[in-house]
C-alpha cells in the first residue's frame, strides 16, 4: 500500500477571480506555461509546436461530452434535475447505450429528489432538417432521404422517466418511450442541457455548445470534458503534423467523479470514481512503434488510461484475473506489476486482439495516480490547471513533485486562467 499522504500537500488557495467562467474568443489564443528542466516559459498555445519536435507523440483523448442534464418537473410544478452518470439496462456499454430505443435505465444524480415520487412524462421535440443548417450543398442530398429523415424526426415524442433504487449517492433512472425510431442518443441531444463544471453557476448557452467539446470528440459518453484538448485547434493540430509529430486518439468517457474534491482525512481513504475507456488494437500497435519517443498524453485523462493500458497489458502477461478492470490501488499493491516492461506489456496486450480476433476493447479504470508513481508510458503533460484538494493535483506532482506549488504560484501571479475553460500548461 502507498504511504499516507497529508491533504495539504495538495492544497493551495484559489481566489476566485483567476477561475475562468467564459472560454475566450479563440481556443488557440490562451497562455500556454511551459515547465522544462525545472524552469517556466510563458508563451502561447498557439506556439505549442515550437516546444517539441518529431521525437514526441501526442495522444489525445476523443471522448465527447453528451447532454447530461435533464431539468424536469413534476406534476405539482417542482423543478427537477437529472444528472446522466452511466448506463444499467440493457447495456453497461456506453456506445452501445446510445443506440437503444424504447428504454434504458442509467445510474443519476438526482437534484430535489424528494419531489421525484411518481413517474414524470415529458415531451421532447425532435428537430427536423427544417431545423437544422446543412453544410452540405443542398443540390448533394437527395430528396428521397430529406423526406425520410423528416419523417423520421416526429414533431414530439414523448418520454416518461421512473426513479428507482438507490445506488450510493445516486438513483436508477429508467427512461420510456414508444417511438422505436428514435434513439436514445438521439432524443437525449435534442433535450438534455450541456453539463457545465459544478463551479460555474450559470446555463450552458450557445457557445458553450460549441467550445465545451473538443474539436476532435467523437465518441459520445463524457459527462465532463477532457479541457486539456479544448485548446486545440485546427491551426494548432497542422503546425505539429507540420513538424512529423506524432498523433493518436484514445477514448475515456470522464465521468462526474472528476470534479469530486478529497474530502477524507487520509488521502487513501478517497474512493476513486470508476470510467469506461476502449481500447483499440492500432492504438496498442502506435504505442508500440512510438515507444521509443517521448509520449505525451494531452490531459490528465489520457494520463490515466495510459497507465491503465499499460496495467491491463502487464495483467494479461502475468495472466492475473479481471485484466480489463483496472482496480484503484492494485499498481502500488502488486510489485510484479511495476516490474513488468512497457514492450511486454503491450505486446502482451496486442497479442490479445489478435488471438481473439479484435479490433476494440471496453474496459474499466479506477486507478489513482498518486506522487511518486512513476509513469511508464506517458513521459510528458499537456493539461489545465486544476482545483485545489483534487486527485487532479496528486497525478500532477507524480510529473512534479513539489515544484507543482512553485508553478501554480507563477500562475497566479502572472494573471493566469485556472480551470476548465482556463489556460493551459506543458510538463516536460
Amino acid at each position: 500500500m502507498p504511504p499516507n499522504i497529508p491533504l495539504s500537500d495538495i492544497d493551495y488557495v484559489l481566489p476566485n477571480d483567476k477561475i475562468a467562467f467564459f472560454p475566450l474568443e479563440n481556443r488557440d489564443q490562451s497562455k500556454l506555461l511551459v515547465y522544462k528542466n525545472k524552469s517556466i516559459t510563458d508563451s502561447n498555445f498557439a506556439h505549442l509546436s515550437n516546444f517539441l519536435d518529431e521525437n514526441c507523440a501526442l495522444v489525445f483523448n476523443n471522448s465527447k461530452v453528451i447532454h447530461a442534464r435533464l431539468l424536469l418537473q413534476n406534476q405539482y410544478g417542482a423543478n427537477i434535475e437529472v444528472f446522466l452518470l452511466e448506463p444499467v439496462y440493457p447495456t453497461r456499454d456506453i456506445a452501445t447505450a446510445f443506440s437503444q430505443t424504447g428504454v434504458v435505465a442509467w445510474k443519476c444524480l438526482i437534484g430535489n429528489a424528494k419531489k421525484f415520487r411518481d413517474a414524470i412524462s415529458f415531451d421532447v421535440m425532435m428537430r427536423g432538417l427544417d431545423d437544422e443548417m446543412i453544410n452540405l450543398p443542398l443540390v448533394s442530398i437527395d430528396e428521397t432521404e430529406i423526406r425520410n429523415q423528416k419523417e423520421k424526426f416526429k414533431d414530439m415524442v414523448s418520454i416518461t422517466a421512473e426513479k428507482g433504487d438507490k445506488v450510493g449517492d445516486a438513483f436508477l433512472v429508467t427512461f420510456m418511450w414508444e417511438d422505436e425510431t428514435i434513439t436514445f442518443a438521439e432524443w437525449l441531444e435534442a433535450y438534455g442541457k450541456m453539463p457545465l463544471p459544478p463551479y460555474i453557476k450559470r446555463e450552458a448557452n450557445a457557445t458553450d455548445e460549441e467550445r465545451y467539446q473538443t474539436i476532435y470528440a467523437q465518441q459520445k459518453g463524457s459527462v465532463a470534458a477532457p479541457t486539456a484538448g479544448l485548446h486545440f485547434s485546427k491551426s494548432v493540430l497542422q503546425s505539429l503534423e507540420n513538424k512529423n509529430i506524432a498523433l493518436k486518439h484514445i477514448t475515456l468517457h470522464v465521468g462526474a467523479g472528476t470534479f469530486k474534491p478529497i474530502t477524507t482525512d487520509s488521502v487513501l481513504e478517497h474512493e476513486m470514481h470508476q470510467e469506461q475507456m476502449m481500447i483499440t488494437k492500432d492504438v496498442v500497435e502506435f504505442l508500440l512503434e512510438n515507444e521509443p519517443k517521448k509520449i505525451i498524453a494531452v490531459g490528465t485523462t489520457v494520463a490515466r488510461t495510459l497507465e491503465s493500458v499499460f496495467i491491463i497489458g502487464a495483467k494479461l502477461y502475468l495472466k492475473i484475473s479481471q485484466p480489463f478492470q483496472v482496480k484503484q490501488f492494485e499498481i502500488y499493491e502488486n510489485v510484479l506489476l511495476q516490474e513488468v516492461s512497457v514492450f511486454n506489456a503491450l505486446t502482451a496486450l496486442k497479442q490479445y486482439f489478435n488471438k481473439n480476433n479484435l479490433l476494440e476493447i471496453t474496459a474499466t479504470t479506477s486507478l489513482m495516480i498518486l506522487p511518486h508513481y512513476c509513469h511508464k508510458i506517458a513521459k510528458g503533460l499537456i493539461t489545465n490547471f486544476h482545483q485545489p484538494k483534487s486527485t487532479l493535483l496528486l497525478l500532477i506532482s507524480s510529473y512534479l513533485g513539489e515544484d507543482w506549488r512553485w508553478i501554480y504560484e507563477h500562475a497566479l501571479s502572472h494573471d493566469y486562467r485556472f480551470l476548465s475553460y482556463g489556460d493551459s500548461n506543458l510538463y516536460l
